[in-house]
């Protein structure tokens, strides 16, 4: 143990962090009051284990969207509040919070780590410039909601947050997993009975037979586009290709729009979809089918919650 503490800086994607916990409870209400007890550990964690003062305190979200009074609730717990204007790729905040960073570095020298309480990939930058000035890096997160690239990165510096929380809402938000876990099982029951019937449908004639290309594994980032495709669009018999690339920018913000499409094109090649036309009015439109038999379709429908 040191005899000597360190001075750390947090720094909260409030909006990420809530929207996970919202998901696995009852109301908003008590959403915030996770997240608050969630910070409040994780200090005393930080304290007591690791021997770190925080001594600045930074959340970052489009409050105006979060149906909670978080901002006063923040600032009583010395909280710092960045309003960040959602935009629809989401990265505002993701931006925000890596400038805050960086200011911090270059003008508190006395702060030697850097804790994030986030999960997105796009902090991985910020974080290996930290490490090149010989600061550490903490990250906070719930095992499901974190980067496997930013995990990997991180290493010893993870902390996970579900271990920062007390007994009730580690309970609560259990419940609440097993919860949404049903939830995508029957989805993904309806939508292979769906699957099911358009397959007799075509098999019986009553609509055309879609030829897909032989069936090839995917890679990373083409299984991410598959996983995006089917949590938003399993339900459907066709995904239609505009709202489709929209999901797809949100999840993928780290690649070009033209990498983006030619994740498409792989998956076509790879036999999981086939893009068609359809006839329409002004205009035709592409949409997209799955090929419900590729072994990367079965084995990420549901999608991995």
């Amino acid at each position: 143990m040191k005899l000597n503490k360190d001075y750390a800086a947090l720094f909260i994607d409030f909006e990420n962090i809530f929207h996970y916990i919202r998901k696995r409870t009852v109301d908003s209400e008590r959403a915030q009051d996770i997240v608050l007890e969630l910070i409040q550990d994780l200090r005393k964690t930080l304290g007591e284990k690791f021997a770190q003062s925080v001594i600045v305190q930074y959340a970052y979200a489009d409050f105006e969207q979060i149906d909670v009074n978080a901002q006063g609730q923040l600032f009583l717990l010395g909280v710092e509040t960045r309003n960040v204007v959602g935009t629809e790729h989401k990265n505002a905040a993701d931006m925000r919070l890596c400038i805050d960073v960086m200011e911090t570095m270059y003008t508190r020298d006395e702060i030697d780590t850097f804790v994030l309480m986030a999960g997105d990939r796009d902090y991985i930058p910020v974080l290996q410039h930290l490490r090149k000035h010989a600061k550490t890096v903490q990250v906070v997160a719930f095992k499901e909601n974190i980067s496997g690239d930013l995990l990997t990165l991180v290493g010893d510096g993870y902390i996970d947050a579900f271990t920062c929380l007390g007994k009730v809402s580690q309970s609560e938000l259990e419940v609440g997993q097993e919860r949404l876990k049903e939830y995508f099982e029957q989805r993904a029951e309806a939508s292979n009975e769906q699957a099911f019937q358009i397959a007799e449908a075509r098999a019986t004639g009553k609509m055309a037979q879609t030829n897909f290309e032989k069936p090839k594994r995917l890679d990373k980032d083409a299984l991410v586009a598959l996983e995006v495709m089917l949590h938003n669009f399993g339900d459907k018999p066709e995904v239609w290709f505009t709202p489709y690339l929209n999901k797809l920018r949100n999840a993928l913000q780290h690649l070009a729009e033209y990498e983006r499409k030619s994740l498409v094109t792989t998956l076509e090649i790879s036999g999981a979809i086939k893009v068609e036309k359809r006839r329409g009015e002004p205009h035709d439109y592409s949409v997209i089918v799955v090929n419900w038999d590729h072994p990367d379709v079965r084995e990420n429908n549901p999608v991995n919650i």
